[in-house]
């Protein structure tokens, strides 16, 4: 299996995915996994070989999902903007910003395999998207209009370090909105919650077929 370049990348993930539209999203369409295991699996055992990660760019998250709705149903919150995409993953949050009129969108993942999924997903919907691997969170936010962040809180320390470095974006009069379908570590004490969503997921990954959702922006 070669996934050491970016054609690689994206020939194992035609092979492994197929074209589908997210259940809240359905103006669109990814290269997700059908089914989760068989795709996870095949990952676990990559892995061993050559250091493929979890493929979490597969799937259409709850918080993506939500952001991406509320995108394509308020489209000047990007409108002749200039965006950036935390943790991109599969590139939805991205591609909605874009169908909706962004000026340009930069999504970012230190996932090499987000690169590969966001070029092919941004193909599939009649965008371009551009889209950058590096670790930007010990350095200022970009100086985008509008930063978009969808599903960032699993983990405690990463959703502190990742909220801390929104809040110095929004401090240097970026728009921030984040999509969250209440996980644990999520912070909300000083956001304003724009919208909810009921959100078909699959119980292969969450906890419910139908997660709560959320649209959030720091006032």
């Amino acid at each position: 299996m070669i996934v050491q370049t970016l054609e690689g990348r994206r020939a194992f993930i035609r092979q492994n995915t197929q074209l589908l539209s997210p259940p809240h999203a359905p103006e669109l369409v990814l290269h997700l996994a059908d089914e989760v295991t068989p795709l996870w699996k095949l990952t676990e055992e990559a892995l061993e070989e050559i250091g493929l990660p979890p493929p979490f760019w597969a799937f259409a998250w709850a918080g993506g999902q939500a952001l991406a709705r509320y995108i394509l149903d308020h489209p000047q919150t990007v409108a002749g903007k200039t965006v950036f995409d935390f943790a991109t993953g599969s590139g939805l949050v991205a591609i909605a910003a874009m169908k909706a009129g962004a000026a340009s969108v930069l999504a970012n993942d230190i996932d090499v395999f987000c690169e590969a999924a966001v070029t092919l997903n941004a193909e599939a919907n009649g965008v371009a998207v551009a889209f950058t691997e590096a670790n930007l969170l010990d350095g200022p936010p970009p100086a985008a209009q509008v930063l978009l962040a969808g599903d960032i809180c699993y983990e405690k320390p990463m959703t502190e370090a990742v909220m801390d470095w929104l809040r110095r974006g929004r401090a240097q009069g970026s728009t921030v909105l984040i999509g969250d379908p209440g996980r644990t570590y999520f912070r909300k004490d000083d956001l304003l919650k724009l919208a909810e969503y009921q959100v078909e997921t699959t119980r292969e990954l969450e906890d419910m077929a139908i997660k709560r959702t959320s649209v959030w922006t720091l006032p």
